[in-house]
């Protein structure tokens, strides 16, 4: 008799186990689409890190232009200021 308790309670346990699998399984295509548009997501994540580190990168440059600019615009305004 414990036998067949025993051997019925494995029975269930795997019945249970094959239909998780058999669930598991069937959300594998939507999953690995899931994941294909993480993956297309997180690479135009990093492509727009590098235009945004390249933009920050050339604003820098831009504005140590202008602060050579206002400096050599305060030179010639001291230079005609002088000259008058």
């Amino acid at each position: 008799m414990v036998k067949w308790i025993v051997l019925a309670a494995v029975v269930v346990g795997l019945v249970v186990l094959g239909l998780a699998v058999r669930r598991v399984l069937t959300r594998l295509p939507r999953l690995q689409r899931a994941a294909l548009r993480l993956q297309k997501r997180q690479d135009q994540v990093e492509d727009l890190q590098r235009v945004a580190l390249a933009v920050q990168e050339r604003a820098e440059t831009m504005q140590q232009q202008v602060e050579t600019i206002q400096e050599r615009v305060v030179l010639i305004r001291a230079k005609r200021g002088a000259e008058e």
